[in-house]
């Protein structure tokens, strides 16, 4: 009966025990981020440059470069009355020839040029790369000798 009695008293303290603390968890508001509307870029007043009409003025010039070091050879010249323009100008191909170009221009009839070549184009024989040789590999590794 001492069992009973224990088993019966025990019963009786587990039913009036309240039940287990589990709180409930309070809802998750993250904190929105601070609003940042983007800069608003407006375009630069417009203000049309002022225009500066210029007559064309006559002009003449002329240079030539003929370095035999080198082979740099190239000439130019070019004059103009102040409405139509005329030149000239040649220069040492790589193949060996010489371009000559004779030109006008104006606002009638555009630029025009007459090209002419002197010489006969030459090619250098082409090589093929020497073939590529790894060094030698040594087995043995050099050794330090020096103490410190």
């Amino acid at each position: 009966m001492k069992v009973f009695l224990v088993a019966a008293v025990l019963a009786v303290a587990a039913a009036d025990s309240p039940a287990p603390y589990h709180p409930t968890p309070a809802p998750y508001h993250p904190t929105p981020a601070p609003y940042h509307p983007a800069p608003a870029y407006k375009p630069a007043p417009y203000h049309p440059q002022t225009q500066y009409k210029e007559e064309a003025r006559p002009f003449a010039f002329e240079y030539a470069v003929n370095d035999h070091y080198t082979g740099t050879n190239f000439a130019r010249n070019e004059q103009s009355d102040g409405h139509n323009v005329q030149g000239y100008y040649s220069v040492v191909l790589p193949d060996g020839r010489t371009q000559h170009v004779k030109y006008t221009a104006d606002h009638y009839g555009g630029y025009n040029a007459e090209v002419t070549y002197d010489g006969q184009a030459a090619y250098p024989e082409q090589h093929a790369a020497p073939a590529y040789k790894a060094a030698p590999h040594h087995s043995t590794p050099a050794h330090n000798t020096a103490h410190h």
